[in-house]
């Protein structure tokens, strides 16, 4: 993939970037290479200690985080989260709405309404009250990039059966990028993607594919930096999919 370039280093200084889902995984790895590359880390996820270790470590490679402990359902805490950015940056550079989970792998007739409410709230109502929340700080930017964790779960000509909780979920997802993507093109400077990281060496994975050596699979530290691109001021694609697996830019295709 052309485009991307991951060896320059702080060419994200000065940036704020919040990320979702930073205390481990995919999430922790990118929040360390955005400080990495010298953005201040806005780092939320719900397990306090998780969060003081990454900030151990962005604190170690010269960096600086902003911890926010928080359940990401917690959707009045997401709104007070824009009003203190506001307060504190009037900006926000980067998202990285990485938070989410697998839920019940099962039939959709036999998935309980909590558990289909809960993969929904986390991995689509979340993303939706984040951008409500945070819209005029990522316009406020010179150059707001949006990245949202998609999944090759919601990009296949043809879905897995049991899946169907998390692969809706993640296709609601893509539809909200694509039309954050549409409503900010041209009237904006903000740039809105989906990363598909593919199968990962990550908890997720594990509990999905309990009977798959992890070993096999690539790790969130290698994903991260394709990522962190996306963020760069220099990204100007919006309303695409990084495809991990591929290495490529890949359009959202249509109907059949």
């Amino acid at each position: 993939m052309s485009e991307i370039s991951s060896n320059e280093e702080k060419k994200l200084a000065g940036r704020i970037a919040l990320v979702t889902g930073a205390s481990r995984g995919i999430g922790r790895a990118v929040a360390l290479e955005l400080a990495r590359r010298g953005a201040h880390v806005i780092a939320l996820a719900r397990t306090q200690g998780a969060l003081e270790e990454l900030d151990d470590a962005i604190r170690a490679m010269g960096g600086e985080a902003t911890l926010v402990p928080c359940d990401i359902k917690d959707f009045d805490a997401l709104d007070r989260m824009g009003s203190a950015i506001h307060q504190r940056w009037g900006k926000l550079d980067i998202l990285v709405g990485n938070a989410g989970i697998l839920g019940p792998l099962t039939p959709i007739a036999h998935c309980d309404p909590d558990k289909w409410e809960q993969v929904f709230g986390v991995n689509v109502t979340a993303n939706y009250r984040l951008l409500r929340s945070l819209d005029p700080l990522l316009r406020a930017s010179d150059a707001g990039r949006v990245v949202f964790i998609s999944s090759g779960a919601a990009q296949k000509d043809e879905f897995a059966a049991y899946w169907g909780p998390y692969a809706a979920s993640k296709s609601a997802l893509d539809a909200i990028v694509r039309t954050y993507a549409a409503e900010t093109l041209n009237v904006s400077k903000v740039r809105v993607m989906s990363a598909n990281p593919g199968p990962l060496r990550t908890k997720m994975r594990a509990a999905a594919m309990p009977g798959e050596d992890p070993m096999t699979l690539r790790t969130p530290e290698e994903f991260a930096p394709k990522v962190a691109d996306l963020c760069a001021p220099e990204w100007r694609e919006t309303g695409k999919i990084y495809d991990f697996p591929k290495d490529r830019l890949l359009r959202f295709q249509g109907a059949a």
